[in-house]
């Protein structure tokens, strides 16, 4: 290879790896302004919104299936995915305040760990004895929703992305973070009259009968 054919090539690979640097990471990009956690690109050609609770088998389900394939989505930048809390008992707050743990951009992974566990503690929580449900529903908040953390195991599943439990008492004991997911999942019922979860709109329009992967990956392709 001559020098200037060398020259050439090695300019080339520079340039692309400056392209690919210059990519941002759209699955880190996480605006909670609007109440919800808008994950990927502000100017995405398709806005969706996808309403969870933690306690729905059905958002487990949807979460196996599709959080891989909906991350491509995200992180091509066409997608922009906003994710709303459906605070429905005090197991979902415990929850969402835990995936609220931390700056935004954790949000994300957060979300995706406790959601994907879903399958390991919800039947503990459909067992809770007479005693686990009597600390779980009485008494200051804090020390109801450190109880669903240790009786079901979100301490472990916290320590694994990296949180000492000194900073997730942190977290559960914020009062005023309680307050405030209970009233946006009170909003945006009333904004959009979720009636079950996973329910979903794109571009601010409620889609019917849409509670799968299967489902609404065909309405995200039909607008891209």
């Amino acid at each position: 290879m001559t020098f200037a054919r060398w020259f050439m090539a090695a300019f080339a690979a520079l340039a692309a790896t400056a392209a690919l640097a210059a990519t941002p990471n759209w699955l880190t990009v996480v605006d909670t302004a609007g109440g919800g956690h808008r994950i990927g690109n502000p100017q995405a050609k398709v806005k969706l919104t996808e309403f969870v609770s933690y306690t729905c088998p059905h958002c487990g389900h949807f979460a196996q299936e599709a959080s891989g394939a909906l991350d491509l989505y995200v992180a091509t930048g066409k997608v922009q995915l906003d994710i709303r809390h459906v605070v429905r008992d005090p197991i979902d707050l415990t929850a969402a305040m835990l995936a609220n743990c931390g700056p935004a951009a954790r949000f994300p992974r957060n979300h995706a760990a406790l959601i994907l566990a879903q399958p390991r503690w919800l039947p503990i929580a459909e067992r809770a004895t007479d005693g686990q449900q009597s600390r779980w529903y009485n008494g200051p908040g804090p020390a109801r929703r450190r109880a669903i953390a240790s009786d079901l195991g979100f301490y472990t599943i916290m320590a694994g992305r990296g949180y000492e439990r000194v900073a997730i008492d942190r977290c559960l004991n914020d009062e005023a973070l309680a307050k405030r997911l209970a009233a946006q999942s009170r909003a945006d019922d009333e904004k959009f009259n979720v009636r079950s979860t996973p329910s979903f709109a794109i571009d601010g329009t409620m889609l019917a009968g849409t509670y799968s992967w299967s489902l609404l990956q065909p309405q995200l392709d039909a607008r891209l």
